[in-house]
């Protein structure tokens, strides 16, 4: 398990076999080599060597949509992390996935459809 920081420092997810889970075990993507697609296929962004998840403002070419593998089974989440490392300053044209798009990455399963 590799833990994912925010900018500022917070853990805020895990990398885990190919799969990105948000600190409440919930599957939020996938890893194809550094690059991170949401569990639908649609790109997210890429791994960073400081292991936080970040993307380009703006993107000319986006990623082809990929196929989701199926659902991984929840990890049994850790309770605590270490300190994250020394991050750098971003550039203006990368942005930090966690800072700009925090709903879409914590709050999983309320866009999940409701069980009958």
């Amino acid at each position: 398990m590799i833990p994912i920081y925010r900018t500022d420092g917070e853990w805020v997810a895990i990398y885990d076999k190919g799969h990105i889970f948000n600190v409440d075990g919930e599957w939020i993507g996938f890893v194809a080599g550094r690059e991170v697609f949401d569990p639908g296929g649609q790109y997210l962004g890429f791994l960073s060597d400081d292991q936080r998840l970040l993307r380009k403002r703006s993107l000319s070419n986006e990623p082809p949509h990929r196929q989701p593998p199926p659902r991984p089974e929840r990890p049994k989440m850790p309770i605590n992390m270490p300190l994250a490392p020394l991050m750098r300053e971003l550039p203006h044209q990368i942005i930090d996935m966690f800072d700009e798009y925090y709903d879409r990455l914590m709050y999983v399963s309320e866009t999940r459809p409701d069980m009958d």
